[in-house]
């Protein structure tokens, strides 16, 4: 779920980020880079006040039928995509920056819009930043900590995720699932990170030929 909400609201953002000219490009760009430097606690934390029965967030939710963000899964959700908003949008960012003007100064010559140059031009050339983006932003998603124990707790089969599992196992002394689990993980990370030099590789041969 983290990873489908990032690519809809990441990818309009990239692309943003990649051909404006404003002079809020800085500050959005800082703004989405920040969980990478931020302590996920401290962004956990804001978070917390936020969206809790108190926050203006969360006050403003639950008054309109919605239920508890905090403690919940769509809490949950909602910090993933705040903690791995980098992860999906500065690869994107990259991909469309690096397709350059000419392409779509090509396809306008022809008679395409600006929807039908982003689609038929921007999105194929830019596959390997989707790719990168999907996978990194899901496997960061799987492998957080902080924010997740923040916003949604420990609460077994509903808000416990692996890394808060691990810490769980370890915490018990019983070091034999906290080692299986670990282990699943470190895997899990390394064909990811194969999965996404392999195709970008396969990719960017052809273009070179």
């Amino acid at each position: 779920m983290t990873t489908l909400v990032l690519l809809v609201l990441g990818t309009p953002l990239a692309w943003w980020l990649a051909r404006t000219r404003s002079s809020l490009r800085g500050l959005i760009e800082t703004v989405t880079a920040l969980p990478l430097v931020l302590p996920p606690t401290v962004l956990g934390f804001y978070l917390l006040i936020l969206l809790g029965p108190t926050g203006p967030i969360g006050r403003w939710w639950e008054a309109f039928g919605g239920d508890r963000l905090v403690f919940s899964f769509s809490g949950l959700v909602i910090g993933s995509v705040l903690f791995s908003m980098p992860f999906a949008v500065q690869p994107l960012q990259n991909a469309f920056q690096a397709i350059g003007d000419r392409p779509l100064e090509v396809a306008a010559t022809l008679g395409a819009s600006p929807l039908d140059r982003f689609f038929t031009v921007a999105v194929p050339l830019a596959r390997p930043g989707f790719l990168t983006a999907a996978t990194l932003s899901f496997a960061h998603t799987v492998g957080e900590f902080g924010v997740v124990l923040m916003v949604g707790g420990n609460i077994p089969g509903r808000t416990q995720v692996v890394s808060i599992a691990i810490f769980d196992h370890v915490e018990a002394l019983d070091y034999g699932a906290a080692h299986a689990l670990s282990f699943g993980m470190l895997l899990f990370s390394f064909l990811v990170l194969g999965a996404i030099y392999t195709f970008n590789r396969r990719f960017e041969a052809p273009r070179l030929r």
